[in-house]
């Protein structure tokens, strides 16, 4: 029977606070910011959970009625409107970080369902993804900064780029609203719950991408575009390229920019060494086609 990956949604919402108690308050504030504050904060988390299985003789992979009471049972009744930091053990040995959380909730749901991805948001702009590897993550921020650009290449004509790019070839350019998600991937860190520091990780995206990138002709601001056509897969390439190090300089690892140039229009690039890791966990995931008779 061919198989298919299906999806639950699910929602809750909690209070959080980073500190360590091995940690002064000072040390604590240094480390984690507002976020070391009393009595904490809070967030309205929403809850993806993937699972892989055959589709049966009733058309289904699991009864999603039955999918909800356990997400309900295990983890929603749980952890909704409650205090994370004392909600399940766990989490007196690891802070409850977005990323930490998702590890969580695996390990809670594993025994009951054939998991695939957990997929936590803590808001739309930051969101972990956990796929049953140990203390292994991913986590993503989503941001966005306005450019415009030109589609064409020096040695052709106006006609001739028009052939090529359309209206994008016009002289005088035009402008997008890029949105832009930047995911890294690294080791859960047993105390703090981080894959890295989230404040710098903000940081170096603000350093390196958008204050140098936003509101700007990026044919003319940006000096690599100077012979680079700034298509939006271009312009991934590039964001990769300035952000690569600065990530690592931080503990993690670059895994995907993620350009969305419109509604429409998007693009996503991988590091070359985690490209085939990537192709083949598309691969997996994609059913096999169904013999035609």
């Amino acid at each position: 029977m061919p198989k298919c990956v299906i999806n639950r949604r699910a929602e809750f919402s909690a209070s959080h606070r980073y500190w360590l108690p091995e940690l002064s308050d000072r040390e604590n504030q240094i480390e984690f910011g507002a976020c070391s504050n009393f009595p904490g904060h809070g967030h309205n988390y929403v809850l993806y959970v993937s699972m892989l299985g055959e589709i049966d003789n009733t058309g289904m992979v699991l009864n999603l009625s039955q999918v909800k009471h356990i997400i309900a049972k295990e983890v929603i009744s749980q952890l909704n409107f409650g205090f994370l930091n004392h909600a399940w053990a766990e989490f007196e040995q690891t802070l409850p970080t977005t990323e930490n959380i998702a590890r969580i909730i695996w390990q809670r749901l594993a025994p009951h369902l054939p998991l695939v991805k957990i997929r936590l948001f803590e808001h739309p702009e930051l969101w972990a993804d956990y796929q049953g590897k140990a203390m292994h993550a991913h986590l993503t921020v989503s941001t966005h900064f306005s450019a415009a650009h030109r589609l064409a290449l020096d040695h052709l004509s106006f006609d001739e780029n028009s052939e090529i790019y359309g209206k994008c070839a016009r002289v005088n350019g035009h402008g997008h609203n890029y949105h832009l998600e930047v995911t890294i991937r690294g080791e859960i860190h047993p105390r703090t719950g981080m894959i890295a520091d989230l404040g710098k990780v903000q940081q170096a995206i603000a350093e390196y991408v958008l204050d140098p990138m936003d509101h700007t002709f990026l044919n003319k601001d940006i000096p690599y575009f100077a012979n680079v056509v700034p298509t939006a897969e271009n312009i991934a390439i590039y964001i990769q390229t300035v952000l690569t190090q600065p990530i690592r300089e931080l503990g993690a690892e670059l895994y995907c920019v993620k350009l969305i140039e419109s509604p429409n229009n998007s693009c996503e690039v991988y590091s070359p060494d985690l490209l085939l890791q990537v192709e083949q966990s598309l691969a997996e995931a994609i059913p096999e086609p169904m013999a035609i008779a």
